[in-house]
């Protein structure tokens, strides 16, 4: 490997970090652990295609919180790990399509964005897509998790998205109030317990 494979990296700051996609992990030379972000992210877009409208975190300009994600250093020239980083995000691994940057940028656009000399490596990219829960607050993420648990498939509804983010150690200004309101509005001592509720909810139980 040349040196300039060396010196691209791709920033996880959510999902990415546990399901990075097989195209990223191929790629994949080394990972460099608790790396601060450099922006502030919250749990502020609905995601309504594969997550049943459950709360994703996202970059926000305003509110939030910088919390610990990672980078994962990959052998590949940018302009690929561009590509394999947006195919992620769209669910378009495998097929080989290519990023094209945006000549405009609408409310569902993902794009990617680098940082340069950041956590040691070159440059580093990730993705921005836009804010649109209204209202903020966390009876709003609660309220949507919830109601994502019978729509989304197992394990991409917001209540696992939760889960998964407090076991990378994934912290925002809202995610313990927004936890406490699912615990509140379930009734429950606690998110599996939670999450076990709606599941068999859905399924037609009494919950």
């Amino acid at each position: 490997m040349s040196d300039m494979n060396h010196t691209v990296g791709i920033l996880a700051y959510g999902s990415l970090i546990g399901d990075p996609g097989e195209e990223i992990v191929d790629a994949t030379i080394h990972t460099v652990a608790n790396v601060l972000t450099p922006f502030s992210i919250e749990f502020a877009r609905q995601s309504g295609k594969t997550r049943g409208g459950a709360p994703t975190l996202v970059p926000v300009p305003d509110g939030g919180s910088t919390v610990q994600g990672q980078v994962f250093v990959v052998d590949v020239a940018e302009g690929e790990a561009a590509n394999r980083l947006w195919r992620r995000e769209v669910r378009k691994v495998g097929t080989g399509r290519a990023y094209v940057p945006p000549k405009e940028i609408g409310p569902n656009t993902v794009v990617v964005k680098r940082l340069e000399n950041f956590a040691g490596v070159k440059v580093v990219l990730y993705t921005e897509i836009a804010a649109n829960i209204e209202p903020l607050t966390a009876e709003t993420l609660a309220t949507l998790a919830i109601e994502s648990v019978g729509k989304a498939a197992p394990g991409q509804d917001g209540i696992s998205y939760l889960i998964a983010a407090k076991a990378n150690g994934i912290g925002t200004a809202l995610s313990a109030d927004y936890e406490n309101e699912i615990l509140r509005q379930s009734r429950c001592s606690g998110l599996e317990e939670a999450l076990a509720k709606y599941r068999d909810m859905a399924k037609g139980g009494k919950g």
